[in-house]
């Protein structure tokens, strides 16, 4: 159904492909995983199997796509709409209408379908989801994880052969993932709609595929096979593939109810051995005081307003009232009704947080968590009830004065950003925060390495433009922090990093709130877990008390070992206190949790082989990039650089190992992703080759490249030049 002959992708600019030699076959009726770090090319391989790649963004496909026989080179995205059905990172992008029920019936109106054929799948769609109830509301008014869910259902109506998924759940609670994800399975099972779907949440979906395909980083080859043995050797893997490997089970197990059935000997290891404190450090009697005397932000106008309500401000100065020294809350929320007109997001929600405590507001989509996080920051005001943050009352207080004591990072990182580069961005937050200069471009690097400093904020992916905007507000280290779905389009290593920045701050006093989804995050992270349903508090405790007696917000690792209180695999390997040794020259250190490091057992040396063989042999080859390639273009310029370290496991203290991508377990990675890691083993031989990159494929046969949105590069081929497009919006 999806064919991928030898194919490359470059963009103008780039010193390499973001792709290189791809050979994939994606069969009918297949659901294929696409997996690996941020920024190794995953969406670019996505947007070629619906022609967006390169009609839309630019730069130049070498090679061959063929979509149920069409061959994307020749046909333009919208000649693909009825075959090909695609869901990006960003949904609000791709909304064209302004209600839900207008929106699921978008694309069946434009291919023409009879009137009584979309009534009815509009109505099954909405029974699908979950949507039945929002039919009328203004996307606008929705949550992040209800316009996913209009996303998913707006391209499901036209009952497309092929459906191309882009981190599908990254805004959904757990429940409701489960209920999309249910919905492809019966797709796939029952009417045979092939699937290639990308994700970084792979707890929720590995079990799922049929086949995973590894993208280790940019430019490797691609490994394909069963998703067991893939991710024996993928950087980025989900807790409960990294506890089968810590516990040396094979084959590794992909489900709970797998690994619950091999836990007996594990139970028994860890039975009696002390549980270290949720969020990794414990939770201080008397946290330090903040300290630092700044002055106000210097800049005036819409840019300071906007920075002011969302983003960075000064540290408190030392020994005022907005420091502490107490267990005494420095957020205090108390009976806080909120109404947004006939809906009430909040109903009598109270909620304390102490200098040096995390907290993560959990709950189904729509809840309330982005509102009461609002309230807290002074974008909502109250119906009735109070709400303080450091001796102020956010909704009556000045934006100016407000931001010496919260930042908040919202959903849409995009609300904070609004210079033309990042070095610009970093540059006013580096002043607004009276920082010293490159302080948010080192915590840029550090969290997402490789973002380039001319790339524009909008241009950038999902992912690195939250990093941008977390590194905004962490610049400027305000005493309460709020993050709204801090991890989506983050890989398991890059998140790792956050949670350590985050400690640091935490361990120093400031205190955090975040709003989220990814319950894994919450166990690692959170001093105390507080749920919402229907603008209601429901649960609100301990970490450990709350997760553990909650199937739907239980982390893996708490699934597997019940009833005893785990929460994470590093947890796990403190207990045990197992040395990690890695593959590759020297020893290094590993992550536990899917964030770098690889503590299985497998058989060293067994290869995955590539779907379709090696690329053939040839030089790099020249091509005619595109001069006017749009931002899609320099998106992908930005991911291919931040693969380059983002799988190196900077939390946990791993350094970069040269050797080959994604080979087999016995094999290093490139471009600074960790190595593949064995409890107490150690490394099986070095890698292969000097840059551990596949020969590059030759670059004159079957070029395809896009100028803006226009197709203009020819192919030297048997299929002859591909015909000039009109701009594709």
């Amino acid at each position: 159904m999806i064919r991928f002959e030898d194919v490359s992708v470059r963009y103008d600019g780039a010193p390499g492909p973001t792709v290189r030699g791809v050979d994939l076959t994606v069969e009918e009726g297949e659901l294929m995983l696409l997996v690996g770090p941020s920024g190794v090319g995953k969406s670019t391989l996505l947007g070629a199997v619906n022609g967006l790649v390169p009609h839309f963004t630019g730069g130049t496909l070498h090679g061959r796509v063929t979509v149920a026989g069409r061959d994307t080179r020749s046909h333009k995205p919208r000649e693909l709409a009825d075959v090909v059905g695609s869901v990006g990172q960003d949904p609000l992008a791709h909304f064209v209408t302004d209600t839900v029920e207008d929106e699921l019936a978008y694309a069946m109106e434009s291919l023409g379908l009879a009137p009584g054929v979309m009534r009815r799948r509009v109505e099954e769609t909405l029974d699908l989801l979950g949507l039945a109830d929002l039919r009328d509301r203004p996307l606008a008014t929705l949550s992040g994880g209800q316009q996913q869910r209009v996303a998913i259902g707006s391209v499901l109506t036209p009952h497309p052969a092929v459906l191309v998924l882009d981190e599908p759940t990254s805004a959904l609670d757990p429940a409701a993932a489960e209920e999309v994800l249910a919905v492809l399975q019966r797709l796939v099972h029952d009417l045979g709609t092939t699937v290639l779907l990308a994700e970084h949440r792979l707890e929720r979906v590995v079990q799922y595929a049929d086949r995973v395909a590894l993208l280790a980083a940019p430019g490797a080859a691609l490994v394909t096979g069963p998703p067991a043995e893939v991710l024996a050797v993928s950087p980025v893997r989900p807790p409960v593939v990294a506890l089968g490997g810590l516990a040396g089970w094979v084959p590794l197990p992909l489900t709970v109810r797998d690994a619950r059935r091999r836990a007996a000997g594990l139970r028994e290891r860890l039975a009696g051995v002390p549980v270290p404190p949720p969020g990794g450090v414990p939770l201080p009697a008397a946290p330090p005081k903040l300290s630092g005397d700044l002055p106000a932000p210097r800049r005036e106008g819409r840019r300071a307003l906007l920075r002011g309500l969302l983003g960075p401000g000064r540290r408190p100065r030392h020994g005022s009232d907005t420091s502490t020294s107490t267990r005494e809350p420095y957020a205090l929320v108390s009976r806080l009704a909120v109404r947004r007109g006939q809906v009430e997001a909040l109903r009598e929600v109270s909620l304390s947080v102490a200098a040096g405590e995390t907290v993560a507001l959990m709950g189904r989509n729509g809840a309330g968590k982005s509102t009461l996080l609002g309230s807290l920051v002074g974008l909502v005001d109250p119906f009735s009830g109070t709400v303080r943050v450091g001796g102020l009352t956010p909704h009556r207080t000045r934006p100016q004065e407000l931001i010496g004591h919260v930042g908040l990072v919202p959903q849409d990182p995009r609300d904070l950003l609004s210079a033309d580069t990042v070095a610009a961005e970093c540059a006013a937050a580096d002043a607004d925060a009276s920082a010293a200069p490159g302080t948010c471009r080192a915590l840029v690097a550090r969290l997402l390495p490789g973002i380039d400093d001319p790339t524009h904020p909008r241009d950038l992916s999902e992912g690195q433009r939250l990093t941008l905007a977390l590194s905004i507000v962490l610049t400027a280290r305000p005493p309460l922090i709020l993050l709204d779905e801090p991890t989506r389009g983050l890989d398991y290593a890059a998140k790792a990093r956050l949670v350590e920045v985050l400690r640091n701050l935490v361990a120093e006093g400031h205190a955090v709130v975040l709003a989220t989804h990814d319950v894994e995050l919450a166990a690692e992270l959170a001093h105390r877990v507080v749920i919402l349903a229907e603008g209601e508090t429901v649960a609100d405790g301990p970490t450990a008390d709350v997760v553990r007696s909650s199937p739907s917000f239980a982390p893996q690792v708490t699934k597997i070992l019940a009833p005893q209180p785990w929460l994470t695999v590093s947890q796990v390997r403190t207990a045990l206190n197992e040395p990690t040794v890695c593959a590759g020259p020297g020893p290094e250190a590993g992550s536990d949790d899917g964030t770098g490091g690889h503590p299985e057992r497998a058989e060293p040396g067994r290869a995955l082989g590539r779907d379709g063989g090696d690329p053939p042999p040839g030089g790099p080859g020249t091509t005619e990039d595109s001069e006017g390639a749009g931002a899609a273009r320099n998106t992908e310029r930005a991911d291919r650089a931040s693969g380059e370290e983002t799988a190196a496991a900077g939390a946990a203290g791993a350094r970069p190992v040269p050797g080959r991508a994604g080979v087999g377990p016995g094999a290093g990675r490139q471009d600074g992703a960790p190595p593949v890691c064995r409890p107490g083993r150690p490394g099986t031989g070095p890698g292969p080759d000097e840059d551990g990159r596949a020969p590059a494929p030759e670059e004159a046969d079957g070029a395809c490249s896009g100028r803006g949105g226009d197709v203009v590069a020819s192919s030297t081929g048997d299929e002859g030049a591909a015909p000039a497009a009109e701009e594709e919006r």
